[in-house]
Order: structure tokens, then sequence, then C-alpha cells
């Protein structure tokens, strides 16, 4: 009688905790900015916002910050960049989520805007730009759709240029002062995470490996210095972190000559975590760089020596730390020619995605933008908290779990995560003896698999935890961001030990997260639809639902059918056709489609040129056959993921009865 009665007080207590104060339209329309660039002069950011519902450019100036809308298409802009001398910008953009960006110049006010490329068909991937603003330098798979050549463009005559032909996945990653060289840097076709750079002559085409190296090693964020000789940029070589570094190139150091350029790699000391950005400006003094310490991150600003002293005075001082906003997660540094400001984009999961600018002068920090919350009030969003639980090896598996808005976990004495308390609402005594009471919790895994959940801002956790839902976010084996051996632990024949991970962080759940053991979601897109539809194969009695967007069913139909430059990227990692088709058809989802037992919701784009949409519809398809419980979703003016407000409006709703269905 007495749990009766405590069972009834917790339900006239714990509803209205827990109860609906928001619509899933406000959440969906809570607006973020990201991606700034700062103009030369340093007087204005121009960046990227979803005021409108599509990723638009928008500028505004800094001083004083009104901004003002400079694009509104029907279709996404991926990237905007100030020119060199100030007179305009460069942006991006593709036609229905296919990927196939073509460039436009626009004049610094948004009133003219002229195609630089018009070929729908073909994809380009920017590089890099000239410091007078004239050119730009960038990759495009026009000669043929499998590989990727590199170019340069006059802006003015619109001249295209074809600089290196090679049958390969290049991109430019850095350009010198007078656009003589290049840094191009080319995916292996072995060993996942793992390119070169070389040096590339313009004039005459020639390039020299500036990397040669043994085993999986990334080299990114590469910039010339002002003096041609060196390079800065981030490398994992020989090391588990993707760290700060200096190449000296030696021989154009020593005589000028490019033919047989080699180089010295020196490492910063003291960063002990991943490097997730680097910048600096046309003459600098000062890098900044951002480093990712178990997902959130930190903002450093290093001194440089760049007057041709011996290598070991390259970096000078030590590096000055920049206090944030908060705890999350930043992007998108930019420098203003002068280096007298920097900008960067920053989320938390109590903040959509804002602009900020960092004085060097006065040391201060201002924020930008204020992007629009939709009425809600920042107070009700949640921040999840780090947790680690063991797998079937013992590996520890890190995640980000987010209970319900209105429930506070109750630490008790030498058990911190034994269970969910409504301490809000009955105080910290009664809420022990209420510690019985189960939550529905949504386990979300990220795609990639080369990737890492970071606690930055997410509408749709946001919603689910309004409903009483708790997430656990995981960053299973695979994941980036916890060094160069967990990356390495799913690759091809261990592509299941991922899935075990996904399975085990249910138990943690169940003793320790306060789950219901028979409300447990699982929720994931692109690789991370792989991993759900493994998830109900696999472990078919754990979940209550599925929810899959752009997912791998059928791995050998997806290397068959994506793009063809994507092909060989993926198959070092997931195994090859050629190699390993009897694996990759033995670990489909597709094939075990006897054995799956949970409703799913699956969800796809027309234009994906990566998961292409008949991968969701074969599962669906089969599961029809069956009379097995599953809803479908095709967007037709949608790639890979769901990201036009009108669209997401329309299938989120869904996706949240859907959920209550079968799980409340």
């Amino acid at each position: 009688m007495r749990a009766l009665r405590i069972a009834a007080l917790l339900f006239l207590l714990v509803v209205p905790a827990l109860g609906q104060t928001y619509t899933i339209q406000q959440y969906l329309n809570i607006k973020s900015a990201s991606s700034p660039s700062m103009s030369p002069d340093g007087r204005e950011v121009a960046y990227l916002s979803n005021a409108t519902g599509t990723t638009q450019v928008w500028a505004t100036l800094i001083s004083s910050p009104k901004p003002v809308q400079l694009t509104n298409y029907e279709d996404n802009i991926s990237f905007v960049k100030w020119l060199g001398d100030g007179s305009g910008m460069v942006f991006g953009k593709a036609k229905g989520g296919d990927e196939n960006t073509q460039f436009y110049w626009m004049d610094k006010f948004g009133g003219r805007v002229k195609a630089l490329t018009n070929s729908p068909s073909v994809r380009h991937n920017i590089g890099a730009f000239s410091a007078d603003g004239r050119y730009i330098y960038y990759a495009s798979n026009k000669r043929d759709r499998n590989y990727f050549d590199i170019y340069s463009m006059d802006l003015d005559s619109g001249i295209e240029k074809m600089l290196l032909k090679q049958n390969g996945n290049n991109s430019v990653a850095a350009v010198n002062t007078d656009g003589s060289k290049l840094i191009i840097s080319r995916d292996g076709v072995e060993l996942s995470l793992d390119n070169n750079l070389y040096l590339l002559d313009t004039k005459t085409g020639k390039e020299q490996l500036l990397t040669p190296h043994k085993g999986s090693t990334q080299y990114g964020g590469v910039r010339f210095l002002p003096d041609g000789k060196s390079l800065v940029l981030g490398s994992d070589e020989g090391r588990e972190f993707f760290t700060l570094a200096n190449i000296r190139l030696k021989n154009a150091a020593n005589s000028g000559d490019w033919s047989d350029a080699n180089r010295e790699l020196r490492f910063i000391d003291g960063i002990v975590n991943d490097v997730s950005g680097i910048t600096m400006s046309d003459s600098p003094s000062t890098i900044a760089y951002a480093t990712n310490r178990e997902g959130f991150s930190e903002l450093w600003l290093q001194p440089i020596e760049t007057d041709g002293k011996p290598l070991v005075t390259f970096f000078t001082g030590r590096p000055q730390k920049i206090a944030l906003p908060g705890q999350g997660v930043i992007g998108g540094m930019t420098f203003d020619r002068a280096q007298t400001k920097l900008a960067f984009s920053f989320s938390s999961p109590k903040s959509s995605g804002e602009i900020w600018v960092y004085d060097l002068e006065t040391k201060s920090l201002k924020q930008i933008t204020r992007s629009d919350q939709a009425g809600i009030d920042p107070k009700s969003f949640v921040a999840p908290e780090l947790i680690k639980y063991k797998s079937f090896d013992g590996l520890e598996i890190p995640a980000w779990y987010y209970p319900p808005q209105g429930v506070e976990y109750l630490k008790l004495k030498n058990q911190p995560y034994r269970s969910f308390a409504f301490s809000k609402v009955v105080g910290a005594a009664g809420a022990q003896r209420l510690s019985s009471f189960k939550v529905p919790v949504i386990v979300s895994v990220h795609g990639g698999p080369e990737s890492q959940s970071r606690p930055g801002f997410n509408p749709l956790f946001q919603y689910y935890l309004s409903r009483g839902y708790a997430v656990l976010d995981l960053n299973v084996r695979g994941s980036t961001g916890y060094g160069k051996t967990y990356t390495h632990l799913d690759d091809v024949e261990k592509r299941e030990d991922s899935v075990k991970d996904l399975a085990y962080s249910v138990e943690w759940l169940k003793t320790k997260g306060g789950a219901d053991p028979k409300k447990v979601a699982v929720m994931g897109g692109s690789y991370g639809g792989y991993m759900t539809m493994a998830a109900i194969t696999l472990y078919p009695d754990l979940w209550a639902a599925a929810v899959a967007s752009v997912a791998i069913t059928n791995w050998e139909t997806f290397l068959t059918n994506t793009s063809g430059y994507r092909r060989r990227q993926r198959e070092v990692e997931y195994g090859r056709l050629d190699r390993d088709i009897d694996f990759l058809r033995r670990i489909s989802p597709v094939r075990k489609i006897d054995r799956i037992k949970t409703p799913l919701f699956v969800i796809s784009g027309r234009n994906d040129p990566r998961v292409p949409y008949t991968e969701g519809e074969q599962m669906v398809d089969a599961l029809k056959k069956r009379g097995a419980p599953v809803q479908y979703k095709l967007y037709d003016d949608e790639g890979h993921g769901i990201s036009k407000l009108k669209n997401r409006l329309d299938l989120y709703p869904l996706v949240a009865d859907f959920l209550d269905k079968y799980m409340k």
C-alpha cells in the first residue's frame, strides 16, 4: 500500500515536471550561425545562418552588429569566403542535396552575383584563395567523376586552368604568396584516415612528396608562412593525437631549388589532445588553434617566429589559452589580415551556434550574432554529463548522457550513477525512495564512423528531452578524438565490435542510467544508420524502436552504387568489393532481416550521393513483405540528411509520434 502511495505521488509530481512546454515546431525553428569569414580590414564578418529555413550568407559590422542577409536561395550555401582585396566574396551552393557544389562571386553588399562554375553534374571542392583576391584554387571531378584534379580560376576573366591531372582524391591544402606553389593533399588508397602532402609547382606542373610515412597518418590545416619556405600544419605522424607542427622545406630554404624538396617536421610540445582547427593571417605573428579535450573545445594563441631564424625557435613563448563563453565546441576560426581580431563559431548544449570575435589588442571577447530561439527559454535546455562504460572486452566507451527535462541525477555516495531521482520535485530524501522510477531512453550513434559526438547544440535532442526521454549519445570504438588506436579499432573485419559497444550501452543504462529496459530506442544517420540497422539485427531483443536515416543496409550495393570517388575512400575503411565481398555480405543488415523484431522508421533523400536512397528502400520493402512494423519517408529535394526546414517540420513530428507509440 505504501508503495502504491509513493507511485501515485510520483505520477502526480513527475508528470508536470516533464510536461511538454514547447512544440517541436519551436525547437526546429531555433536558429544558429556558423562558418565566419573576416573581411581583410577586420571591420566586417560574413557567416552562414539558417534564419530563413535554409543556410544562407549573412554579414554584419563587428563594431555595431546589425546582421544583413546577402543571399536567399532554396538550397543551402555550403561556404562563404571574403576575397583578399575586400572587393567581394565567393560562396558555394549545390542543388537539392546532391553535393555538386558550384561557385559564385558576390559583391560585398550582396547586390551582384556571378556564377563562376556551371556544371551541375560536377562537384567542386574549394581549396585556397590568393592573397590579392584574384584567384581561387580548387579540386573538381570534371574530367572523370571518380577522381579530383586541381584547378585555378582567374576571377576577373573566369578562365579556368587545370594545374594537376591525377587519378586520385586530390584537394588544395594551401597556396603560397605569389601562387607559384600549392600544397596538395591526396588520400591514401590502402589505409583509412591516411593522406600525403605534395608540393606542386603551378608553372611546371611538377609535384614533390613532402610526407613519406608508414602506417595510417593524417596531415591537415596547412598554411604557408610568408617566406614560402615553411609550413604550419597539424599531423599525427608517429603519435596518437593530431598535433600542431611545422615543416621546414630544406632545399627551398637553402637554395630556392624546389626540384628535390624534402622536409623537417617538428611538433609543438605540450599538446595532449587532438588539434581540431588551425588558422593564421597572411602575415602572421600568432597561430590560433583549437584542441579537443574529450569533446570540449579549448582555444589557444601561439606566438611564432617568421624571420628565417633556426627551426628550433619557430614557436616562441607559451601558448595563451582564451576563455570561451562556456563548455562547448568552436569552429570556423578566421583572422583579419592585420591579425587584430579572431572570429569563430561557438555552440554548447544550452546555446545554438553563434559568432564570436576575440580582440587580440584589448583581449576581449564579443558575441556578434544572437540567433532567434523561437520563444524557448534557454534555461530549459539540458546539458549532458560525460560518462564511460565498459564494453565486451573491457574497453571504456565514452558517451554523453542527457537526463530528461525536469530531472536531476541523484549522486549518492559511492554510487554516482545509480539511478535517476526527481530531486527537483520531491527533494533528495524523497528521490532516494523513488529511485526505482525508470525513464525511456534514446541511444544515438553518430555517422562517420570517423567522427565524434561532441557537446554542441542539438535541437532534436532537446525536444526529445522535453518529452520525457533521456538521451545517450555514444562514441563507440572507431570514433575520432580519443587517439589513433581507438579510431582504428573497428576497421574492416572488426566492424561489428562497434555494434557490440552499442549493445553494451544498454547494460549501463539499465544498471546505472535509470532506464526502463523495455523502453530503449536506437537512432542514427549515415554510418550511424548502419549501426542502427545492425543493432536491431544482431541484438533484436534490446530495442523498443529504431530510427535510421540515410542508412547503409547492404554493403555490397552501397559500395557499388555510391559515388565513384567515395567508393575508394570507403573501401579502405569498410572492406573492398573485390577482396572482402563474403565478409561484406555477411555483415549486411538486409541479409539478417528475419531477426528484426523492432519497429523501424527509415528516412532517405532521393539525391543522396553518398548512401543511395535505394539502401533504405531495400530494408523497407523486405520488412513490408514480412508484415513487420516499418515507416518510411523519402524526400525528393534532399540528399545525405534532411536539412530544409519545411522537410524537417514535416518529418520530425512523425518521428516523435513513432517513438511515443512504441516507447510510452
